[in-house]
């Protein structure tokens, strides 16, 4: 009698963990709000020269803006292939942020990335391009902004260069540099990583090892 009800009790345990996991997937415990800025000394905000979408806005301001109104839509984290290349629901990956960022700013990354590839195809690890998905995928955007993006440092103490509107490249994953930072005057990083991500807005660039690139898209 203990037995069936032990056995009952497991099968109860396991069915309410399937259920939590499910729900944290499903409908995701990700909240758009952001940070506040916890640093208490001003470091300048770059601007860049150049507006390439022509509304007024210089290109790092509106990248950073354009990261910050996708992750306000609170997208759910699932990598799929889109026959649209841009997601058309709402999911998403790291590499999404980043790609509709630029896009608000007028850069179409699936173009950009495939005219690179077409010119560099010796510089991309893929045999066969396939312009829905090339530019959703990590290490093909490290190839792409090393060349044609500004590289800059990769050591985070070096607190200035790092600036809102900045892409920073993980081994693996990929953000956009927040304007907040933490107290010790490190920026927050605008990302999508995973299903159970409590925030779009983190302090995690002092913390996620393997940093391999750190990009401006214009001066």
């Amino acid at each position: 009698m203990k037995k069936r009800v032990r056995r009952f009790l497991t099968i109860c345990l396991c069915a309410i963990c399937y259920v939590c996991v499910y729900l944290g997937i499903r409908y995701q415990n990700t909240s758009a709000r952001r940070l506040s800025d916890r640093y208490d000394h001003d470091v300048e905000q770059v601007h860049s020269l150049v507006d390439k979408d022509g509304d007024g806005v210089d290109d790092q301001a509106d990248i950073l803006q354009g990261a910050l109104e996708y992750i306000a839509e609170r997208p759910k984290y699932k990598s799929k292939y889109y026959e649209t290349g841009y997601p058309d629901d709402e999911y998403g990956v790291c590499t999404d942020v980043v790609a509709n960022a630029l896009k608000s700013a007028g850069y179409d990354l699936m173009e950009l990335v495939q005219e690179d590839i077409a010119e560099n195809p010796g510089d991309y690890p893929i045999e066969e391009p396939d312009r829905n998905i090339d530019f959703r995928r990590v290490e093909n955007l490290k190839v792409f902004f090393a060349h044609t993006a500004v590289s800059l440092t990769t050591d985070v103490t070096e607190i200035e260069e790092w600036q809102g509107g900045d892409i920073v490249i993980f081994k693996g994953h990929i953000g956009i540099i927040s304007d907040h930072r933490n107290k010790n005057g490190v920026p927050y990083v605008i990302h999508h990583s995973n299903p159970l991500q409590g925030a779009y807005e983190q302090n995690i660039l002092e913390i996620w090892k393997g940093i391999v690139g750190h990009y401006r898209v214009s001066e």
